[in-house]
């Protein structure tokens, strides 16, 4: 056992893997992707993509952590022999405290919407009102910063327990968790009226869209972004795994567990959004486009769930506790990145960094939440928009480029000594180096520039 930590099977590492790749991006922005651009049509390239593009990113990640056993910041830094990959660390954990400062607030949002129902159950209307007030309004700053704290006391809570106890533990916990709520609300909102309309959208494909450029970029950047990649947490995840494991298997499971969950949510959302129709709820924005992101879940489903009466509030709570679920099992995952680089090279204990960390995080979200519409969105676009998809082509560039080839051979080898003639190694070491910065260049370009 390393003195690290080390995940101790290897379901406990697929299901905390996945559990990161899992977060609210899947789960609000996948159904709602795919019913805009073709139904299964673009779950059909979704999942392609996934595996083209984002399968061979991950498997860099994973063979980077392993092979280093190292944080981002020393990894990258051990595979480049320079600064310059010490420096890309540094900019990849910045990147992912930011990331995690607004998604601990939109989190935090999830935790209140979760307790409004029991509120609403205990005749608290006025409490009931300030928990789901509307994420930007001036009434909801002091909830933001209240549900944005016991979140990220949560996240840290788990982090301070360590790989094996902390982060193995709760995932082995809350994934299973996700998946019977998340079919449970399936089965519920299939039994209603309207659900059978939304089913078709999801699930008939529209060919005549597959190779729209905007559809491919669509999925291009769902698959790319749902499954956290670029920024260290499945390169610092890889760390932790034992050398014995097979990593191309390893990588093809979580890649698997996170493409399963995207296309469970659809079949959860796109259903519920035509129930909703059903009852009288606008699911169509102005320009006749689905209403997506926050507007879908803290608008549109939420009055859903109105229209239901008491059972509405079952469902509520049901459906809040799969998204809180859903963003914690990311969280632990992001907030382990600072973490794995201060306890390495800074030499201060777990508990210690891990609470002084979430601190700082803490009032980052505080100094975003008190200037929420100067900030919220500029940040989620720096971090999301631009510095992820340039982490992953930074990523591919040292692998395929710089890392001696015959080292990340040696490295797989010591988990399967025949990787040599399997079709893994035939093909994913020249796709690491021209197919995958090509494509995340021009995904990026499209993306912002186009």
């Amino acid at each position: 056992m390393s003195a690290r930590g080390e995940f101790s099977s290897r379901i406990g590492f697929i299901l905390a893997a996945a559990g990161s790749a899992v977060g609210l991006g899947n789960i609000w922005g996948f159904p709602t992707q795919v019913a805009s651009n073709g139904g299964a049509a673009f779950v059909l390239v979704y999942i392609i993509l996934a595996f083209a593009l984002a399968y061979p990113v991950l498997m860099a990640e994973l063979i980077i952590g392993r092979a280093t056993r190292a944080n981002m910041v020393d990894a990258l830094g051990q595979i480049t022999g320079s600064n310059i990959g010490r420096a890309t660390g540094v900019w990849g954990f910045i990147t992912v405290s930011l990331i995690l400062a607004f998604y601990a607030l939109v989190a935090g949002v999830m935790i209140s919407f979760c307790a409004a129902p029991l509120a609403d159950l205990l005749g608290f209307t006025n409490a009931s009102a300030w928990l789901t007030a509307d994420l930007s309004s001036e009434q909801a700053v002091s909830r933001n910063i209240v549900f944005c704290g016991l979140f990220m006391i949560l996240t840290a809570s788990i982090v301070s327990g360590g790989v094996k106890d902390g982060i193995e533990r709760w995932s082995v916990r809350l994934m299973p968790a996700l998946f019977i709520i998340i079919s449970l609300l399936i089965l519920y909102v299939l039994s209603l009226d309207g659900a059978m309309e939304g089913l078709r959208h999801y699930v008939l494909p529209d060919f005549s869209k597959i190779l729209n450029p905007d559809l491919l970029i669509s999925a291009m950047g769902q698959a790319f972004f749902s499954m956290s990649l670029g920024v260290g947490t499945m390169l610092v995840y890889g760390s932790y795994i034992s050398k014995n494991e097979k990593l191309p298997n390893l990588g093809a499971a979580v890649a698997l567990v996170d493409i399963g969950v995207a296309v469970l949510a659809g079949l959860l959302i796109i259903p519920a959004m035509y129930v909703a129709l059903h009852n009288g709820v606008q699911i169509f924005g102005e320009n006749g486009e689905y209403i997506a992101g926050p507007g879908l879940i803290f608008a549109v489903l939420p009055a859903f769930f109105d229209t239901m009466g008491m059972i509405g509030n079952v469902v509520a709570l049901a459906f809040f506790a799969l998204m809180v679920i859903a963003a914690v099992t990311s969280s632990i995952s992001m907030l382990e990145v600072p973490v794995a680089y201060v306890v390495e090279s800074r030499g201060l204990g777990r508990k210690r960094s891990v609470w002084i960390i979430a601190l700082v995080i803490f009032i980052l979200s505080t100094v975003i939440a008190t200037n929420f519409n100067a900030l919220f969105g500029l940040v989620i676009a720096i971090t999301t928009e631009y510095s992820q998809p340039l982490l992953g082509l930074v990523l591919c560039i040292f692998v395929g480029w710089v890392w001696k080839r015959d080292l990340i051979l040696k490295e797989l080898k010591q988990g399967d000594e025949f990787v040599e003639q399997g079709l893994f190694w035939k093909i994913w070491p020249w796709y690491i180096r021209f197919v995958c910065p090509v494509v995340i260049f021009v995904m990026f370009y499209r993306s912002v520039l186009g």
